[in-house]
């Protein structure tokens, strides 16, 4: 067996390092867009409140010519009791947001030394770098990452960037407060070409989840506030003006999550092979099988309801909510605390 590269380790710590300051960078870039964007936004809405009621109407109907029209990068109309929102193409659009660029590219630097740093760590190891929590969370962080960037290629997503890189720091320091393990080989049982298909299938997943999980948060509160404009209430968080209606979020989370679940489906079906070429039997109840197949039901819970029984606006929001905390328990509580045929995987 290889002996362990203890220098490139220290490399990979390093650029774990390197990478956490520059994602922390990019998330304050992040945040200061939207305060931005808001205090700009502000401005807008007081411009807006000055101008008679009978002028607006009258020009409702030519944006451009008087009558306000939502955030600077919106198509959307601006009506009297209805909540100003962005795109729900989600398209690139307007004047250029210069923090938020700066931001993404902070976020593509950042995801790039967050690379070096988990390639570094498996060729130290001489082997894939998920064998334990610590690398699971640096790696599963890695993933969330790449796809809101591959994301942002197609959809106007910026708005997602503090919640997303937020929840990425948090499973940096997870990994390095929470499961700190030296580099080393991987125990028999995990000596498989099943642990490269069946956790990066998994990997890919949560991360997926993760991405569903930040929008379908922004969606209870894009909803709350649209139903604070419709009532006449005073609105709150200004931010949200900058993120597409409430029901945009939910029709590209489901979209999102569809995905997910085939991922996650094949997820629990290669663990089950794997349990037959390791342990002789596809299924035995223990906690982990448990925990993801419970997962597994609350996202197809989510999809069905959704689907055919009318489940929409906040109760989808709040079932894909759950679905995640199940995903979060599962790879933490369960790993550390609950015995079983799985407990290798912990720490």
């Amino acid at each position: 067996m290889p002996s362990i590269d203890y220098q490139l380790a220290e490399y990979s710590d390093l650029f774990m390092l390197l990478a956490a300051f520059t994602y922390t960078v990019a998330l304050l870039a992040f945040a200061w867009d939207l305060a931005k964007s808001s205090k700009t936004l502000k401005a807008i809405d007081q411009k807006a409140a000055v101008q008679s009621a009978p002028k607006v109407m009258a020009t409702a109907g030519a944006p451009g010519e008087g009558a306000p029209t939502g955030p600077a990068d919106s198509n959307r109309q601006w009506n009297a009791g209805e909540a100003v929102t962005a795109d729900d193409a989600m398209g690139y659009s307007g004047p250029r947001r210069n923090a938020a660029r700066v931001a993404v590219a902070l976020t593509a630097l950042g995801t790039l030394i967050h690379a070096a740093a988990v390639v570094a760590r498996g060729l130290a190891a001489h082997r894939v770098p998920w064998g334990n929590m610590y690398e699971f969370c640096t790696t599963g962080a890695l993933v969330v990452s790449l796809i809101f960037l591959l994301v942002l290629l197609r959809r106007d997503l910026r708005f997602l960037g503090t919640f997303v890189v937020g929840l990425v720091l948090i499973m940096m320091m997870a990994a390095t407060i929470g499961f700190p393990t030296p580099v080393g080989h991987l125990i028999p049982a995990l000596q498989s070409y099943w642990l490269i298909i069946h956790v990066s299938v998994a990997v890919i997943a949560s991360a997926l989840f993760t991405l569903t999980f930040a929008m379908s948060v922004l969606q209870l509160l894009q909803a709350d506030r649209e139903a604070k404009a419709r009532a006449g209430a005073k609105e709150r968080f200004a931010f949200l003006k900058i993120v597409p209606s409430a029901q945009s979020l939910e029709n590209l989370s489901y979209r999102i999550n569809a995905i997910a679940f085939v991922l996650w489906t094949f997820t629990l079906m290669a663990g089950a092979v794997w349990a037959e070429q390791a342990w002789g039997r596809y299924w035995g109840w223990d906690t982990k099988e448990v925990w993801t197949f419970v997962i597994w039901v609350v996202y197809a819970g989510y999809l069905h309801a959704r689907a055919t029984r009318g489940w929409t606006g906040t109760r989808a929001a709040w079932l894909s909510i759950v679905g995640y905390l199940c995903v979060v328990f599962n790879f933490t509580i369960v790993n550390v605390y609950f015995a079983g045929l799985h407990s290798y995987s912990g720490v």
